[in-house]
Parts: structure tokens; sequence; C-alpha cells
């Protein structure tokens, strides 16, 4: 029985990706062992997004080939899709599986060892599975049965993006918009559900245009599909764009109450000559109102989102716009990035490229207005009865604590050492346990 050792790099979708490739394994027979023991076969589902990712993964692929120079290495993904000729030149990498070829990781891997690789030094273009990406209109169908986590199951409805912002790879790595069925979407949760898990999060690297690639727009039609499956008590959404909330998109939403009142509005920027200059298709006026919509129908819902500070061009005055329009909007959660070069997009090569240190304090500033806003948010809760749906044990300050969220994911704990795991339990909010946790009764 060959041992192997997989490591995930990069976001969400990756993440169900690695769950999936890892099930397919295991099914063959494979021992699945951790990356940091001495292993038969590396597989890394490798990440693009920027140049400092290029590194990481370079560095997970070479990092493997240390551990077991006899070992077979093996670069999945868009670190491989994007890197063309310098990923066949690595003589760390003995097999490169690009995108929408995971699904045949098992079949590849076994035709290699059969065959041997052509040389020994290097592996050639015969050692490589990589189409072109931006051509294929097929959805590459995998399908989760059990996760990692035991009450949150993500699930994977559609890959690629048609946006191509200016500093973003990813149309190149991932491809055009390509939806999965919504046929097999329902019977993959309808399996997990069957299962136990309580709480769907659906995840893709562009949701707001599922089905478009169909004809017309279907992420409302889904989750009303998924909302009537039995077991299922919540449902998530991963990141949307803006532009796919209207007052009636939102109105149907509201409609359906397994749905938890939790937006990430992809945001970028809140200076609207920066947003122009990123390709962003909104403005600032246009995010607010979105915004309001989402509250006139939720009440009061956690909206979070991703800020770039640094991007090429920004002054000191569009920094200071993007800050008072955060300050206006209130988030409950932002995820600050300072702007990384990324070779191949248009943002690497634009003029006026912002000193790091200049990114780091803009960094700083809004990262303590977060904390600050993340916060605010929280206080609301206090007093209020809310439904934990609870996940795991944790000791906190030499107590037992179980550990849950509530439907707009702010962090709970309830004292317990009985396990409460997978679980819905309705509580008072009453006081902050630590800065990111709140105690319930």
């Amino acid at each position: 029985m060959k041992s192997v050792a997989l490591h995930n790099l990069g976001c969400k979708v990756n993440g169900y990706e690695m769950d999936v490739m890892q099930q397919m394994l295991q099914e063959k027979g494979y021992k699945i062992v951790s990356f940091d023991e001495r292993a038969d076969i590396y597989i890394v589902n490798t990440c693009t997004v920027t140049n400092i990712a290029d590194r990481k993964s370079r560095q997970m692929l070479h990092r493997a080939k240390k551990k077991n120079p006899d070992a077979i290495v093996v670069a999945v993904g868009c670190y491989v899709q994007a890197g063309g000729e310098e990923v066949l030149k690595d003589e760390g990498i003995d097999l490169a599986v690009g995108n929408n070829r995971k699904k045949d990781l098992v079949a590849i891997l076994e035709k290699y060892m059969e065959e041997g690789p052509a040389n020994s030094n290097r592996k050639t273009l015969e050692h490589t599975t990589i189409i072109d990406i931006g051509k294929t209109a097929e959805y590459e169908e995998m399908r989760l049965q059990e996760t990692s986590g035991h009450t949150r199951a993500y699930i994977k409805i559609q890959d690629g993006c048609n946006q191509f912002c200016s500093y973003c790879i990813i149309p190149y790595a991932r491809g055009r918009v390509r939806s999965r069925s919504q046929e097999d979407i329902l019977t993959e949760v309808r399996g997990l559900a069957e299962k136990g898990y309580k709480e769907t999060v659906l995840t893709g690297i562009h949701i707001s245009s599922y089905g478009v690639d169909k004809g017309k727009p279907a992420l409302l039609e889904l989750l009303k599909g998924i909302h009537g499956i039995d077991g299922i008590e919540r449902i998530r959404l991963g990141s949307l764009e803006p532009r796919i909330v209207t007052e009636e998109f939102a109105r149907e939403l509201g409609k359906l109450p397994k749905l938890c009142p939790h937006f990430h509005l992809s945001l970028q920027s809140g200076c609207d000559a920066t947003l122009k200059r990123m390709n962003r298709h909104y403005t600032t006026g246009e995010y607010y109102e979105k915004v309001r919509i989402l509250r006139r129908v939720f009440g009061d819902p956690a909206i979070t989102a991703d800020i770039i500070v640094g991007f090429p061009g920004e002054t000191e005055e569009e920094f200071q716009e993007t800050k008072a329009f955060l300050e206006k909007i209130k988030f409950y959660e932002m995820h600050v990035f300072k702007y990384s070069k990324r070779k191949g997009t248009p943002a690497a090569v634009m003029e006026n490229q912002v000193p790091e240190e200049t990114k780091a304090s803009r960094s700083n500033l809004l990262l303590t207005m977060e904390k600050m806003q993340s916060k605010e948010f929280r206080e609301t809760f206090l007093g209020r009865e809310e439904e934990i749906l609870f996940e795991e044990g944790k000791e906190i300050g030499g107590d037992f604590y179980q550990i849950g969220h509530t439907k707009q994911y702010v962090k709970v704990a309830k004292k317990s050492e009985k396990s409460l795991s997978n679980t819905i339990i309705a509580g008072k909010i009453t006081k902050f346990l630590l800065d990111d946790i709140m105690l319930v009764q």
C-alpha cells in the first residue's frame, strides 16, 4: 500500500477539490499520511493568485522532494495551469496536473507509475496533463461524500470567471464560467444531509455567475432546491458580486429561513477611481445601495468584504476615500490584503506602483478599523436569543467550552464538557468571553 501526503494551498474551492482527491485516493486503497511524514507520493494542490502564492507552491513541492527524493511529487491546480514552461523545467516536480483534470488524478498517477518517467532527470510533456483552460466549456465533475469537518460541508457549484479584474490571474488559471448541474449539486447535498451534515456552504470561483453559461442566472433556483432538502438546516453563501443583489433577489432570499444572513460582498476598494483601474464593474454608490437592500430585507445581516490596499496608482487621497467609505458601511469583518503583483496581469505593469512601506501602513490602519467594527457588530448580539450550531470543544482559561456559530457567523461558546457537536441549540448571548468569542447560556 503506497502512502500519500497531500497539502492544500489557496481558497475554499481548492479545499473542496483536495477533499475529493483524498477521497478518491482512499477509495483506491492508498494510505493517507501527514505532509510532514515520509511518503511515497506527495500531492500539492497549488495556488497562483499572487507571486507569493506561486513561491509558496514551489516551496511546498521542493520541501516534499527533499523529504523523500525517491517520492513522486505531483503539482496540481492553478500554479500548474498558469506556470507553463516554468513548471516543465522544475526538476522538483515529477507530474503536473492542471485544472479540469483533478477528477482524473488517480488514473493519471497510476499511468505515470506504470510507465515510469521518460528519463530519470525530468518530466516531459508526456507527464503533464494540462488543457487549454480558456477554451473548455466542460465543468469538472467532482463529488464529495464526506468532509474533514463534521457539521459544515463546502459544496463547489461552479468554476471559472469572466470578470478579468486587472489584478487577477484566475480567469487564465481557471478558465471561463462553467456551472455544475443543479441535479448533481442536489444529489451531493442530499448525500451529505443523510450523513448528518446540517450546514452547507456554496462555493466557487464566481458563484454569482452560476448558470450564466447555460443561458440564465440560476443561483436563486439552486438555493430554493437546497432549501427543500430534509436535514439541511443552514445554507451559507460564498462571495457574491454586488450586482447580483437586487430588490427582487433579496426579497426571494428573505423567503428562505434556512439561508444564513451572512453576505460576503466583493468590494476591493472604496474609491471609484481605484475600482475603475481594477476593472471592477460597479461604483461605491452602487455598492452602498446593495448593502442597504440587504439590510432592509434581513434587518442586521453580517456584511463582510475583501479590501486591497496599495493598488497601483492609489494616492493618499484615494486611500482616504476608501477609509471613509468603509467607515460608512460598517462591516462585520474585512479581509485586508496588501496589493501583490501577479505576473501576467495588467496591474503588474501599471505605473505608480505603491511602496511596500505605504501598503503596510495603510493595511495596519484598516486592520485597526476592522477590529473596532467587528466588535461593534458583535455587541449588538448582547442579550439576544440566537440559534447556535455547535462544532467542537475547546479549553479556554482552564474551563471547557463547546464552540459554535450563529447564523451571522458570530463565534460563541457554551460552558460544557459534554460534546454538543453538530447540534443546534438556542441560547442567550450574555457577554464577551474573548475578543472574538461571545458567551451563550
